[in-house]
């Protein structure tokens, strides 16, 4: 899975220098968020000036910051853009190299369960998977490198927190509180999905195998068997949804209901009239980048269970190739 590619000198400039690209692409991301982020304050602050008393700014001076976020907007589009077909072709860079490990073992594979969908398709999500997740947790590192810095800086304009009164820095630890609740939330209702995932692949595949066989060969595929195999693929989904069904419940209910911390923790300072609109939407912007920066495994966790599954077969898969080299060996 991974040997195939990053120790290989036939892909090193793609999976070293490559992976380089990507990580300045995501860096160079980050700090246009920064700089978009100091627009809001300069934006809102102006827009408070503005309708506070009639023509206290210019139509020009208007026009020039609202130029600022088109200049930066049109740099993160052309970067995200760039980053998205870049990341597409290094991928697909990564599944030639699994697809051609396997390939050239596949005389030791050929008998395994489900070895065509493992070359075909596991690959590719394998490697698509991985690398997005390793690009949103690159980010969110380097997001929290940018952004906790302004946060701890933007707390000290909250004056005083609902029912509990003043606290220094007191958004950095609502944002860390916040994602370790979530974290550990998503954690357990979702512990059994990537067992649940890896049988629906195992039963998917018995009953594609029987349904491939039966087209070369009148005998197979017979109806009570075929019907057999099905019941076992539709009990695993039923499980799959249920399952998901609470975790989903769990999982998007804590991300809806998080939104309103920031909220309620600038409720005296808001009454107190203690920062500016501008401030207030840096908080809010600095805030939500720190907190969804934080909550990496609970946005990630559906998708981190689809990996552990195909992880799980791949792994198993490979195993394969050292049995079938051992049991080859001279005695």
């Amino acid at each position: 899975m991974f040997r195939s590619f990053f120790l290989s000198r036939n892909w090193l400039h793609w999976s070293a220098l490559g992976s380089m690209a990507i990580l300045w692409s995501i860096w160079y991301q980050v700090d246009l968020n920064v700089q978009i982020n100091d627009w809001y304050g300069e934006f809102y602050d102006m827009i408070q000036e503005a309708l506070t008393a009639p023509d206290q700014i210019t139509f020009d001076q208007y026009f020039n910051v609202t130029a600022g976020f088109l200049k930066l907007a049109s740099l993160w589009i052309v970067i995200q853009v760039g980053t998205a077909f870049f990341t597409s072709h290094y991928v697909f860079r990564w599944r030639t190299a699994m697809n051609g490990y396997y390939v050239s073992h596949w005389a030791k594979l050929r008998n395994v369960e489900g070895a065509a969908q493992r070359v075909q398709e596991d690959t590719m999500r394998f490697a698509s998977i991985v690398e997005n997740l390793g690009v949103y947790f690159v980010r969110s590192i380097l997001t929290l490198i940018a952004f906790l810095p302004i946060l701890w800086d933007l707390s000290e304009h909250v004056t005083e927190l609902p029912w509990i009164g003043p606290v220094e820095h007191s958004l950095i630890y609502i944002a860390i509180i916040s994602a370790l609740f979530g974290t550990v939330l998503v954690a357990l209702v979702g512990i059994r999905l990537p067992g649940l995932e890896f049988n629906n692949q195992l039963v998917e595949a018995a009953f594609r195998k029987e349904l491939v066989y039966g087209e070369d060969n009148e005998d197979r595929a017979q109806p009570v068997t075929l019907g057999e195999l099905f019941d076992n693929v539709r009990k695993n989904y039923y499980r799959l949804y249920l399952h998901y069904g609470y975790f989903n419940f769990a999982r998007f209910g804590y991300i809806q209901y998080s939104v309103l911390l920031p909220i309620a923790a600038l409720g005296p300072t808001i009454v107190a009239g203690a920062i500016t609109f501008g401030i207030f939407r840096q908080i809010f912007h600095v805030f939500e980048q720190v907190e969804s920066s934080f909550q990496y495994l609970v946005n990630s966790w559906s998708t981190i269970v689809e990996l552990i599954s195909i992880y799980k077969r791949l792994q198993k898969f490979e195993a394969n190739i050292k049995t079938a080299g051992l049991a080859e060996a001279p005695a």
